[in-house]
């Protein structure tokens, strides 16, 4: 029993470790679309883990970016919990549209 709670335990602490990439992630990938970059998802997909989804979005002068990926569970017997981050950036003046 014991060997199943600290497998659980330490597979809650990768699950909040990989979302927080991902929230960096996003960030990442908001300021760089934000700023008119080329190319603000590859900004994103740098800091993301690896098997990362990252997704924009743009509405008026917001930008969107999410990062979805599934975090690893220990023993790999059973698919860890899908985690995710979000972002929203406000487009510099004079950078238009990514």
């Amino acid at each position: 029993m014991l060997v199943i709670l600290l497998a659980a335990a330490l597979t809650a602490v990768s699950a909040v470790s990989t979302q927080l990439r991902c929230v960096d992630a996003a960030r990442e990938g908001a300021r760089a679309a934000a700023r008119g970059e080329r190319d603000p998802a590859a900004f994103a997909r740098r800091v993301a883990p690896a098997g990362a989804t990252v997704r924009l979005s743009s509405s008026g002068d917001l930008v969107r970016v999410e990062v979805t990926v599934r975090a690893r569970s220990l023993g790999r017997l059973l698919p860890g919990p899908m985690v995710d981050g979000t972002a929203v950036a406000a487009r510099e003046p004079g950078t238009g549209t990514p």
